[in-house]
């Protein structure tokens, strides 16, 4: 869409924490395709930077922030200089997640600790400190996670994984209702399987070959980034004014297909 007032983004600050690469690097573009001055917050300076350039060539305003953002206690501060970088906040985006492959009778105390500190905890304290300081404003605001499908169906050799994601969904609807009064909304975005430089890259890629040869997703294809991104965007925009606490999946089909569907297209086309 070339007309950014569409969206009613246009002049709105955004930050996107994991924002340096795959789908916090689609998102931190995005926004600013469709108007935001965008803060990305990344463990990788270089990255957070390289991606901040993309925004400035938009015509945008960006600022780059190196952080560990899993040491929480830097969760204000960070809020704090996006806002002194760029103004007031009004959309935040979380990218940040990671996903240890493990049998449920493998999970140790610290594979279990690790996921939750990945994929959950550090939402929760970056979420809360983005809404005290739309609170302070007082002009609203939007809040997105990147969850996973994984946090809606079962996650079979990563379910420490899983049940963060699950608690991601739960923890954003308590938030949206506790929040709605201040004008704040806060949704998630589960993607599928998304064709990121770490899923390409990495040494089971070949699996998600085999998962679309057999038909798993019904698109028939690896989603891209952009597409959620674009997700991301609909809802940090004046599209979706009425939406809190809701669990958009963006996974061309796999959660809304089931699998004894799966076995019966495939005799058919067999025949």
């Amino acid at each position: 869409m070339s007309d950014a007032s569409f969206f009613g983004l246009t002049d709105k600050v955004a930050v996107v924490i994991g924002g340096g690469q795959g789908i916090g690097e689609a998102t931190s573009v995005r926004l600013g395709e469709v108007g935001c001055d965008v803060a990305v917050v990344d463990l990788d300076q270089a990255r957070a930077e390289a991606v901040a350039d993309r925004v400035r060539a938009l015509g945008r305003r960006a600022t780059a922030i190196a952080i560990d953002v899993l040491d929480v206690e830097q969760a204000s501060a960070t809020i704090a200089r996006v806002e002194a970088d760029l103004g007031a906040l009004g959309v935040m985006v979380t990218v940040v997640g990671q996903a240890e492959t493990a049998g449920v009778l493998e999970i140790t105390p610290a594979i279990w600790d690790s996921e939750h500190r990945r994929n959950l905890r550090y939402f929760f304290f970056y979420a809360q400190a983005a809404a005290k300081a739309m609170i302070h404003h007082g002009a609203g605001g939007v809040i997105t996670a990147v969850g996973s499908i994984t946090g809606i169906e079962s996650a079979p050799t990563h379910a420490a994984y899983g049940a963060a994601k699950a608690g991601m969904i739960n923890l954003v609807k308590s938030m949206a209702v506790e929040l709605a009064a201040d004008n704040i909304r806060l949704n998630v975005v589960a993607p599928g399987t998304i064709k990121t430089p770490r899923i390409v890259a990495g040494k089971d890629f070949g699996s998600w070959d085999a998962l679309i040869r057999n038909s798993l997703i019904p698109q028939r294809r690896l989603g891209e980034a952009k597409e959620v991104a674009d997700a991301i965007v609909f809802l940090s925009s004046i599209m979706a004014t009425y939406i809190t606490g809701a669990t958009l999946a963006v996974d061309g089909g796999f959660t809304a297909q089931w699998l004894l569907g799966v076995g019966a297209r495939k005799r058919a086309e067999a025949e």
